[in-house]
């Protein structure tokens, strides 16, 4: 089956997998649309999350809108991403790994239906320009504006020519201004940056409702200088459709629902925020770009696309997680070619950033510091804790890797903290009236090291053997009690440290005859000194 052409093609998919949500009644969008869709993400299994589709949206001062306005269409949950992808949750890994190996050049065609609507120069206010469109306010009581979220970015590097693909914010300051979050250590603001020091200015155009694979490629943390519409191709296993746009010397998507075309000036910033973070705490108010808005187009009777971002979880923290755990795994395991790596699990209550668990199959001690230190250098401002495990240990489950963390590193021995990271916007790494705070004093921020790997052989794990896990697994089934989700581990195994006697005596244990044990260790008693002394050692 050929991958979606469009948004619309992907809402049809969603909706017969019963992961879409249509709300008919009129919903305010500036107090009720998000913390709608906010409720599912704080009272719901992940499982059981969906995208939302409103399809009569007003505002506070009775504007109704011809447009329906799209949230959680990426990201709602596991499943929903994989519905983007096209393949089953536990394959996306693989499916992002193919995607950057075998990256698909995309093609320039006339036109296409973004170009349906075309309004610029003495057109350009027809309809409001910025002001058509429904954008919701992200955080009602604490934005300072309706913000673009599912905002894919496009610029080009001005020495290379290298197209990016990133999702930023934008603030929305009058009919034809947006400002834009964009960080020292991201690709926009690098290109911003070389422009600057040109004395020009960037030019930019904004894409909002493309395939699901241009959303996905925007949000992950993929190396400078990759043409994401590129690997955007890898997911989709075909090239892109792109069409040039009209004010601007740059190539969007031809099946894109919006696309803002407009010019970033270099000789000046903005004020922009405060906004509701990924991080789980509002983002405190900085100067930025802007964007002058030149042309705007889109399809007849387009739709809206929004993410909801803010407190992890969130659609944003399960997109950033899913696509940073793929290009960390690709890393790893393909460019360092580190043995061994088996998944990367970034935990979403960590914003999708700082919490950082690698699972892997040592055939050498070396190779868990290899992975660690690989991992920390990697992307600068991702991962404040890393951890590597075994291959025993679930990444992804708190519970699995407290369980390694407890008892199978030593603090004195396996414990490193290195420094130079950047902070981005955590707020633990200076007061926030620190200027220097995303990079604080010489050495910056810094990352916690743990091996939480087994040194040497251990015991068995203490539960009973996988046969007698499964038979009972039989009998609760039998029963209709309610349906498991197995943690690892799950059932007992062998560690290495672990005799022949042992397993002789649990043999005869599971056959009644324990009693020949009791005997046996009758004939091996222990008397004076050398009991007491055994007995204060035990």
């Amino acid at each position: 089956m050929a991958y979606y052409k469009d948004l619309r093609e992907h809402i049809k998919a969603l909706e017969a997998a019963g992961k879409l949500v249509r709300i008919k009644r009129p919903i305010i969008k500036e107090t009720e649309l998000h913390p709608l869709v906010r409720w599912q993400f704080r009272g719901l299994p992940e499982e059981e999350r969906k995208a939302f589709l409103f399809e009569n949206v007003v505002d506070v001062k009775g504007k109704k809108y011809d447009m329906p306005v799209l949230v959680a269409s990426h990201a709602a949950s596991r499943q929903v991403y994989a519905i983007g992808m096209m393949c089953k949750p536990e394959e996306i890994m693989d499916r992002w790994s193919n995607a950057e190996l075998h990256q698909v050049d995309p093609v320039t065609v006339c036109t296409g239906p973004v170009c349906e609507e075309i309004f610029k120069g003495d057109r350009l206010m027809e309809r409001g320009c910025l002001e058509e469109f429904p954008i919701p306010i992200s955080t009602p009581g604490m934005d300072n504006a309706p913000y673009l979220t599912a905002a894919n970015w496009v610029t080009k590097d001005p020495e290379t020519g290298i197209p990016n693909v990133g999702n930023y914010r934008a603030m929305l300051k009058s009919p034809t201004r947006l400002g834009i979050c964009s960080l020292a250590t991201q690709h926009l603001r690098e290109h911003w940056d070389r422009c600057r020091a040109k004395g020009i200015p960037l030019q930019a155009a904004i894409v909002m409702g493309a395939s699901p694979a241009v959303g996905y490629v925007a949000t992950a943390k993929l190396p400078y200088g990759t043409n994401e519409f590129r690997v955007a191709g890898g997911i989709a296993g075909a090239p892109l459709e792109m069409v040039k746009c009209q004010t601007v010397d740059l190539e969007v998507p031809a099946t894109s629902e919006i696309v803002i075309e407009g010019i970033m000036p270099t000789d000046f910033q903005e004020r922009e925020a405060p906004f509701g973070e990924y991080t789980g705490y509002m983002g405190m108010e900085a100067i930025n770009p802007v964007l002058n808005v030149t042309c705007v187009m889109h399809r007849k009777n387009p739709i809206y696309n929004a993410f909801l971002s803010q407190f992890p979880p969130s659609e944003s923290s399960k997109l950033r997680q899913i696509g940073t755990e793929a290009v960390f795994y690709k890393f790893l395991k393909h460019d360092c070619n580190i043995p061994g790596i088996l998944g990367v699990s970034i935990h979403e209550s960590s914003g999708a950033a700082e919490y950082i668990v690698i699972s892997m199959k040592k055939t050498h001690p070396s190779q868990a510091w290899q992975a660690l230190n690989g991992a920390a250098a990697f992307i600068p401002n991702v991962g404040k804790i890393i951890i590597v495990v075994d291959e025993d240990i679930d990444p992804a489950d708190p519970d699995s890797v407290n369980w390694a963390l407890s008892f199978r590193m030593q603090p004195h021995r396996d414990l490193r903290v290195s420094h130079g990271k950047v902070s981005g916007l955590d707020p633990s790494s200076a007061p926030m009236t620190d200027p220097n705070r995303r990079y604080p004093g010489v050495q910056g921020a810094s990352v916690l090291l743990l091996d939480a790997t087994r040194k040497w052989p251990y015991p068995p794990t203490s539960l009973p053997k996988k046969e007698f896990m499964e038979h009972a697994r039989k009998i609760w089934e039998e029963e209709g009690l309610p349906k498991l989700t197995p943690k690892k581990p799950w059932f007992g195994y062998n560690l290495g440290f672990w005799s022949t006697e042992y397993d002789e005596e649990a043999q005869l244990a599971l056959k009644g005859e324990y009693f020949k044990t009791g005997e046996k260790l009758a004939k091996r008693r222990i008397t004076g000194e050398a009991a007491k002394s055994m007995g204060e050692g035990g």
